[in-house]
């Protein structure tokens, strides 16, 4: 099978190119099947590949050992081995920012969005108060709301929404992999 990543929105596609009859048509929907339970428990660090485009090229059967479960258990082994020979990135979700607060409070929260890997992509007077835009991980955000009362004297508003997913960076990465793998054993 030849694995690539897909850039159209889609989460995953299987496209069967064989030719001849080197696989069975009845075994084709095993190998889908296979992947596509791979695909819920990644194999990089357990959480689901997204935007991945599968193309089964070639395989081979035999009359007694062949079965649909042997080929979906070999179609799982092949993408686990293919996926990792393929360097995948461990992706977060990122999310758009906006902060509402009294201009005293400026440099407070700018510097708590870059210890928290956040973005900033503008900023916004209007009177007394200024709203800072910035797209930040999710994973940093969850003591966001008492973060910005105690910074702000509860005098902060902000508002989170979805924006896409982003690749987690390296030196993170490797903590989550090897964390899993820590748990695994």
């Amino acid at each position: 099978m030849e694995l690539e990543p897909l850039n159209n929105g889609e989460d995953y596609e299987f496209v069967d190119s064989i030719f001849g009859g080197s696989v069975p048509r009845q075994y084709i929907p095993a190998v889908d099947k296979g992947i596509k339970e791979t695909l819920d428990e990644g194999p990089l660090a357990g959480y689901p590949v997204v935007q991945v485009k599968v193309e089964l090229k070639d395989g081979s059967y035999h009359d007694v050992d062949s079965s649909e479960m042997a080929f979906k258990i070999a179609a799982s082994q092949a993408f686990k081995k293919g996926f990792i020979q393929a360097q995948p990135a461990l992706l977060e979700p990122i999310y758009d920012l906006e902060v509402t607060i009294p201009d005293n409070y400026m440099g407070d929260i700018m510097g708590d969005l870059n210890k928290k890997r956040g973005r900033i992509m503008g900023m916004e007077p209007s009177g007394r108060t200024q709203t800072i835009k910035a797209q930040v991980p999710l994973a940093e955000m969850s003591t966001y709301a008492t973060d910005v009362r105690s910074m702000t004297q509860g005098r902060g508003l902000f508002r989170l929404e979805f924006s896409h997913y982003d690749e987690v960076p390296a030196a993170i990465a490797e903590k989550i992999i090897a964390d899993s793998k820590k748990e695994e054993e």
